[in-house]
Order: C-alpha cells, then sequence, then structure tokens
C-alpha cells in the first residue's frame, strides 16, 4: 500500500468541501439564513402583520366582500381547470420523451422550456394578436358568440401557457431515470400500453407527479402577468387574486389588499409544506427502493 506524501494529504484536504473549518462553516450559513431572512420571511410576515393590522373581524370583512370573494372564486376555478391540463400534457410528453426517440425530440424539449424564457406579459400579448379585434379570429369569434380575451377562457389559456412546463419538467429527467427495462418487461410478460402505464409507470413517477401539480397549481394561482393582459380588469368578473390586490392598492385600501395577499401568500406557505413532505416521502421512497435491490 502506497503512502501519500504529507504535502498531497494536505492539499487534497484543502480542497474537501467537508474539512472546511467551522468559522468558515458557520459564516455560509449565517449568510444564507440572513439572505433568506431578508428577502423572503420579513415580507411574508410584513404582509401577515399588515393584513391583521385592524384586528380579525377587518381581515375577514375583507376577505368577505363581493369582489374578493369574486377573485378567489375565479382564481381557484382557472387553477381547477389549467392544472388537469398541464397534468394530461405534461404526462404524455414526458412520456413521449423518456420513452421513445423520433425526430423532433430536441425541439419539443425547447418548447417546453418556452414559458420559462418569455415574459408572461409576452405571452399574454401572443392571445391579444390571436384573439384581439384586430385579428383574424376575433371578429368571428365574437359574431359566433365566443368570448376568449376579456373573459374566462382567456385567463384560462393564459395561465395554461405560463404553467405547462412544471409538470413535464419534474417528470422528464425522472424517467428518463428510470428507463424503460420495466415497461418492456410488462409489455413481454403480455401487458397493453394502458395496463403498462396504471401499473408500472405511474406508481414509478407518483411523487414526482405529485410534486409537478403542486408547484403548477401554486404558478396558477399567483400568476399576475398573462392574465393581466387578457382579463380586462373587469372588477367582480375578470380579476384573480393577484389582480383584485392591485386594483386595491391602487385604490390606497391597504388593509384590504394586505388580506387578500396574505390569503395568497397563505396558499404558497402550504404548497411549500406539502413540496417539503413529498420530498420526503420520495427521498424514503427511492431509499426503500434501492435498499431492497
Amino acid at each position: 500500500m502506497s503512502v501519500d506524501p504529507p504535502g498531497d494529504s494536505r492539499a487534497r484536504r484543502w480542497r474537501s468541501p467537508v474539512t472546511e473549518p467551522l468559522g468558515a462553516k458557520v459564516l455560509l450559513v449565517a449568510m444564507a439564513g440572513i439572505y433568506l431572512t431578508l428577502i423572503i420571511v420579513l415580507p411574508l410576515v410584513s404582509v401577515l402583520v399588515e393584513a391583521f393590522r385592524n384586528g380579525v373581524e377587518a381581515y375577514v370583512e375583507a376577505l368577505k366582500e363581493k369582489d374578493a370573494l369574486a377573485a378567489i372564486r375565479l382564481t381557484l376555478l382557472v387553477a381547477a381547470i389549467a392544472v388537469p391540463l398541464n397534468l394530461v400534457f405534461g404526462v404524455a410528453a414526458s412520456w413521449a420523451i423518456a420513452k421513445f426517440e423520433f425526430k423532433g425530440k430536441a425541439f419539443l424539449i425547447t418548447l417546453i422550456d418556452l414559458p420559462f424564457s418569455v415574459s408572461p406579459v409576452i405571452s399574454g400579448l401572443v392571445y391579444v394578436l390571436l384573439f384581439g379585434a384586430q385579428s383574424a379570429l376575433g371578429p368571428w369569434l365574437k359574431s359566433h358568440g365566443v368570448e376568449i380575451l376579456f373573459a374566462v377562457p382567456g385567463i384560462v389559456l393564459a395561465t395554461v401557457f405560463v404553467t405547462f412546463p412544471f409538470v413535464a419538467r419534474e417528470l422528464i429527467p425522472l424517467m428518463q431515470e428510470q428507463g424503460t427495462a420495466e415497461e418492456e418487461a410488462a409489455i413481454t410478460l403480455g401487458a397493453n400500453g394502458w395496463q403498462t402505464f396504471w401499473r408500472v409507470t405511474l406508481p414509478n413517477i407518483k411523487w414526482g407527479l405529485l410534486y409537478g401539480v403542486l408547484l403548477c397549481n401554486a404558478r396558477a394561482m399567483g400568476e399576475f402577468g398573462a392574465v393581466s393582459v387578457v382579463s380586462g380588469h373587469i372588477r367582480g368578473l375578470t380579476t384573480t387574486m393577484p389582480l383584485h390586490v392591485e386594483i386595491l392598492y391602487n385604490e390606497y385600501n391597504l388593509a384590504a389588499a394586505f388580506a387578500v395577499a396574505s390569503l395568497l401568500a397563505l396558499l404558497a406557505l402550504v404548497t411549500l409544506v406539502v413540496r417539503t413532505v413529498l420530498e420526503i416521502w420520495f427521498a424514503h421512497g427511492l431509499a426503500g427502493g434501492s435498499s431492497k435491490h
């Protein structure tokens, strides 16, 4: 057995991240904690404090106001439509990309990533160009009684566009890592495509799928830019919760604005907690699966 010179051993220890001095570790952790506190924790706490500044009764009244209830219902409705659509698309696209080889695969992946790089405002303007009064489709749709812009369908379309990568982007690397061996074995044993998906593929991706759905739902409820362009800001009809917060803030109704904003913040915190739980379960599931092998 060869023995490394003392100098080489000390150099390796210096380069190893696990042998950093205690002071450096404490400093890095403290910097991360301070940064997160200033950027994330304090703003959330300030929103909650302002929301309850006038008491719980005033907070509840702000949420029970007619336009606030309409905004909450519309937000939940849009999320209830957009998330299942993106769920179906995400699973189908991930399955195709991870399990099959075909021409245009790289182009499809690029299209899936497009909403990450395009401003939401631009995506809203795209629908204005497609369905607006000056477009080719707009007058025809209006003559047939179909309202896209300044109505729920336009808000849904804009939300779907902004949120559709989330499920697919969670599943693609997971399904690529798992490979196709189990599906091929199931088909060899006589299973058809649907049986293979429901009994083999879906159980393997269930935690990643739930994680993607949570992220998609959180973004759908909090989307502002694209929805702002296509909604028309019709109070009580086409204003979601983020748009309603903007309207209240511009009217200097700060108590009501922070009340609705706090509800959005609480929904985001719930999503964060559920996501953390899913990550722990998913990690345990992977560890259990590897230990069996």
